[in-house]
């Protein structure tokens, strides 16, 4: 009709103008005006319809695609205008674009090559349109490697097609209806003169080994998966010339199901596979494959009368004519050159001699392997398989041989034997062993050889031709072509139709133009756009009052943290110094720009970089930390809020901790760190845990009192525990560790051990010693293996945590019953912790007296506790005290005569001084020598300097009768009058006179008085 142009003028600048929605029912109407109502206008109007392809619009971009293909199937001409614009859209940055546009490819690929092979004489731009197709066709077939998955399942559909096309159909092809007019191989003519039928063949053969090596990719997904399983089934049935490749598959898929696959998945590619498998089952040229198809089968769990009603019914046919047929592509591989060149008649006539098709290698080597192990899987050997596999065993059943295991039902028959041959060949294959690999090499070579003369024909055909130009063979194997021959121009791909730039006149031969400010608006230079780009931040950001007044002032710090995060440089460190300069009332934007970094980081996984992000955290913490003024809590606030906490800005955060004046408020937000961050919390910890053995006093006290608080936690306990028993054991090295000294390794230095040293090993493991006992016995096993001046150090360090348990720890009684061999001086400096200040509980001189009885007879055990042992074992260790050190001995007597104890506690000694006097008196001279037993009188007569009385050292009258008649066992007092007069001094004050000396004395012959 002739109101049709205005109408589609009409339509054209109203799509120009409105939204998508209503644009896309625009576009639908001019394409039912100029394709299906009147054709004639398609032409008139294809520019103004391509131009929609740089539409921002998704749904606008794939109608164009859409409009591609059905003008090109209602034109075939205009393949040669629109091939190019399909390409561009191939490679758009929609996903799916994309997928849309492989989809029209997999129609127009077929319209192509039909149209070509009904010209009788192809143009420069057909072979140049035909070029970009094949160009096209590696472009998807290369996406079959592409992350997203829907374009590797078009792709999938995509392959499937080219295979189809590629490929002779048969009259036993099961061809739908709809696809009966399609282009196939057996219509391509063998001499054809520019179509080649042997490289499409070959193209067709390579695609279809591409499709069964993705299929057995250990990542493929489940989708993919599963389209290829339908993919391989429809290949089976419309060519069954590729039906051993098919089943062959099958098989390997069943023997190695993809690991990356869940449960569900398995069952659902199980229940594919066997649908798939009964469609081939049904063909009629699946006879010589129905035992492999019909035990794939049984192992997925059909029955056997299912099965059964499946297989078609026998026939009399002929042995494989579909190979028969396909291999005449390999025959006449070599014709057309011969046929052309009907000059070339001296050409060596093997060349020209039909081969025989090859036989794939996998399945070569997969049924070569099969018949190998087929004999040997007896049953004694398969027993023994099976024993040897079970170390191999793991310790769950996997999720995916539990979803696809099914009993066997037929195990021993010959048939169960075959397949399992089968399925081990399909393993070893794929691991590259097994009996068929010299096979395989061999055949590799005997491939080389083909491709080689394939390619000396095909040079020989170029110059042949002699019409100027060099005939483009499909498959690119003009490039081989002689340099001594004529030199091949090089044909121009053809050109995308573009949006034109020139206004076009309103009417029937145009619409109007949209006004693009691209058009009229001349570019900046860099150094212009960074120049303005700075301006217009500074303005923003001194603008800070005028829009708090408007209350738009959320707007922006929104604004300036998406502009900053964009731009690096300069900028950003203006902003972060403005922050800063003032931090308490721009805390919002400091927080907003600190998100916007994560995010900008977010958005860019799995390569993104927290750099950025890095550097504005730390910058901001930094600059808190150098501003004393500042406020505290917004420290707090900015680390707990931050997203991810950075190893510079955990580096700052130690800072503050280490800041005498901020310790505790540092170490606070450290253990909210610890507490709210369970997934980095060990590291969190780690800083306060190496801040506990710090040189500085305040810094180590307060991150020991924090320690100790979280030690009550259960998920953190072991971590603590673990550390400092780890820095307590460093005290085993001869040479304190360089861990001390802030190194990262540990390795020893040469400097020696000292106090401080050897206590910043011990200050968190002895803060943790009173709240659990436990760990008393590894001091011990770490005592044992010390160094001399480590174990002098250790027993100074230990007295404050040792109260601190008390005697009635049932740790510190088992420590003292199982004394190690080595640790005896460490528990006896336990001993006389516990004991200095009180008497010894009956628990505690009971596993004193059992060590000193039965396992280390050591005096020394005893004198801690010696106040609370019976009288006659006091008398019985007597002999051996006294040979102890004099400062030891003295200390045993202070204990005997209660003057150890402070005045709060009472102890009662189970000697009184006479006892312990007329005990020492009645020492045996042949164990003991006469001067220690003389020391040890002294030791009770005489005063100490730090007891100048003599109140507890008074001898009653009685006291003083038991010494005399002593005298006769010991003859001390006769051979000793200075001593005796010493002793006589501290009688009590009613005797201190001299006839009562004389009288009660008679024995003390020269005795001088002095008065006190």
């Amino acid at each position: 009709s002739s109101a049709f142009p205005f109408q589609v003028v009409e339509l054209l600048n109203q799509a120009a103008l409105i939204p998508t929605d209503e644009k896309l029912a625009v576009l639908k109407q001019v394409q039912e005006l100029i394709i299906n109502k009147d054709p004639s206008l398609l032409d008139n109007f294809l520019d103004e319809m391509i131009a929609f392809q740089t539409d921002k619009s998704i749904e606008v971009r794939k109608f164009v695609i859409g409009f591609i293909e059905e003008a090109c199937k209602r034109d075939n001409e205009l393949l040669l205008r629109l091939i190019a614009n399909l390409n561009m859209l191939l490679k758009d940055e929609s996903v799916n674009v994309v997928k849309k546009a492989i989809l029209t490819l997999t129609q127009l690929y077929k319209v192509t090559l039909q149209w070509l092979v009904r010209s009788k004489a192809v143009s420069e731009m057909q072979e140049a349109c035909w070029d970009l197709v094949t160009q096209m066709k590696g472009d998807v077939l290369a996406s079959l490697d592409s992350e997203n998955d829907g374009v590797r399942t078009h792709a999938i559909k995509f392959t499937e097609s080219l295979i189809i096309s590629l490929s002779p159909r048969t009259s036993e092809s099961d061809v739908p209806k709809r696809q009966e007019g399609d282009i196939s191989l057996d219509k391509v003519p063998k001499d054809h003169s520019y179509i080649r039928y042997d490289v499409l063949c070959e193209e067709g053969k390579t695609a279809l080994e591409k499709l069964l090596k993705f299929m057995v990719h250990p990542a493929i997904s489940s989708i993919n998966l599963t389209t290829a399983l339908g993919s391989l089934a429809t290949i089976a049935r419309q060519r069954p010339m590729f039906m051993s490749e098919v089943v062959q598959a099958y098989e390997t898929l069943h023997a190695n199901l993809p690991p990356t696959l869940a449960k569900s998945q398995v069952s659902s590619v199980r229940k594919n596979l066997k649908l798939h498998l009964v469609a081939v089952l049904k063909h009629p040229c699946s006879l010589e494959f129905q035992g492999q198809i019909s035990t794939l089968l049984l192992d997925l769990g059909m029955p056997q009368s299912e099965i059964t009603r499946s297989t078609p019914a026998p026939r009399e046919q002929r042995k494989r004519p579909r190979h028969e047929q396909y291999t005449e592509g390999k025959k006449v591989k070599m014709e057309p050159a011969l046929i052309e060149d009907d000059e070339d008649k001296e050409e060596p006539a093997p060349i020209s001699a039909p081969k025989p098709a090859a036989v794939p290698v996998t399945q070569s080597a997969i049924d070569l392997t099969a018949e190998f192990l087929r004999p040997l899987l007896s049953p004694e050997n398969v027993a023994n398989l099976v024993l040897i596999s079970m170390v191999y065993l793991p310790d769950v059943m996997p999720a995916s041989f539990q979803a696809t295991y099914t009993p066997v039902e037929s195990a021993g028959t010959d048939a169960q034997i075959k397949h399992l041959a089968r399925l081990m060949a399909t393993q070893m294959t794929a691991a590259g062993i097994g009996p068929a690999r010299e096979d395989d090499f061999g055949k590799d070579e005997e491939n080389e050889d083909d491709s080689n003369a394939k390619d000396f024909l095909i040079k020989r055909k170029v110059p042949g031709v002699l019409v100027g130009q060099a005939i483009s063979v499909v498959g690119g194997y003009t490039e081989k072509t002689s340099t001594s021959e004529a030199p091949a121009t090089v044909k121009r791909l053809p050109e995308p139709i573009l949006p034109s730039a020139q206004t076009k006149m309103t009417g029937a031969s145009g619409r109007k133009k949209v006004f693009r400010l691209s058009d009229v608006v001349q570019p900046l230079s860099d150094t212009q756009i960074e120049k303005l780009t700075s301006k217009a931040v500074k303005r923003i950001l001194h603008s800070e009052k005028a829009i708090a007044q408007s209350g738009m002032s959320h707007v922006r710090v929104k604004l300036l943290s998406r502009l900053v995060t964009q731009f690096e440089g300069m900028m950003k460190e203006d902003v972060l110094e403005y922050i800063l300069d003032d931090i308490r009332t721009r805390s919002d934007l400091a927080f907003s720009l600190l998100y916007q970094e994560y995010n900008t980081y977010l958005s860019q996984l799995p390569s993104g970089l927290l750099d950025s992000y890095d550097h504005c955290l730390y910058t901001l913490l930094s600059g808190l930390q150098e501003k004393p003024e500042q406020r505290d809590g917004l420290f707090t606030k900015l680390v707990l809020e931050a997203p991810i906490i950075t190893e510079s800005a955990l580096e700052v955060i130690r800072r503050y901790c280490e800041d005498e004046s901020r310790v505790y408020l540092g170490m606070t937000t450290l253990k909210e760190l610890i507490v709210k961050r369970p997934s980095r919390q060990f590291q969190y910890l780690h800083v306060l845990l190496d801040l506990s053995s710090h040189e500085k006093e305040k810094v180590r006290t307060t991150a020991l009192a924090f320690l100790k608080r979280m030690y009550e936690k259960d998920q953190l306990r072991d971590y603590i525990e673990k550390f400092a028993l780890n820095y307590m054991q460093l005290l085993v090295h001869p040479n304190p560790p360089s861990l001390l000294f802030g190194a990262d390794k540990d390795t020893e230095v040469a400097a020696p051990w000292t106090e401080e040293t050897v206590r910043q090993c011990l200050f968190l493991y002895l803060s943790l010693l009173p709240l659990n006992h436990r760990l008393v016995h590894e001091l011990a096993s770490v005592y044992t293996e010390a160094i001399a001046d480590i174990k002098r150090s250790v027993l100074r360090a230990i007295e404050q945590p040792i109260r601190g348990m008390g005697m009635n720890s049932p740790e510190l009684l088992l420590l003292v019953e199982n004394c190690p061999k080595g640790a005896e001086t460490l528990v006896t400096r336990c001993l006389h912790i516990l004991t200095d200040k009180v008497p010894p509980s009956p628990e505690l001189v009971e596993r004193v007296r059992d060590l000193y009885h039965k396992r280390v007879p050591d005096v020394r055990f005893l004198i801690p506790v010696i106040n609370g042992l019976e009288k006659n074992e006091v008398i019985q260790a007597l002999p051996k005290l006294i040979k102890l050190n004099p400062i030891v001995v003295k200390e045993v007597f202070n204990r005997l005569l209660g003057t150890q104890h402070s005045e709060g506690s009472s102890s009662v000694s189970p000697l009184t001084p006479g006892d312990l006097l007329i005990a020492l008196h009645n020492i045996d001279s042949t164990k003991c020598d006469m001067k220690s037993i003389i020391k040890g009188q002294c030791s009770v007569t005489k005063p100490s300097s730090q007891n100048p009385t003599t109140e507890n050292f008074t001898l009653s009258f009685q006291d003083v009768e038991m010494l005399r008649a002593s005298s006769t066992a010991c003859p001390l007092l006769h051979a000793s009058p200075g001593y005796s007069c010493f002793m006589l001094i501290y009688l009590p004050p009613s005797w201190r006179s001299w006839k009562q000396i004389r009288n009660r004395s008679r024995n003390l012959q020269s005795l001088s008085w002095r008065k006190r």
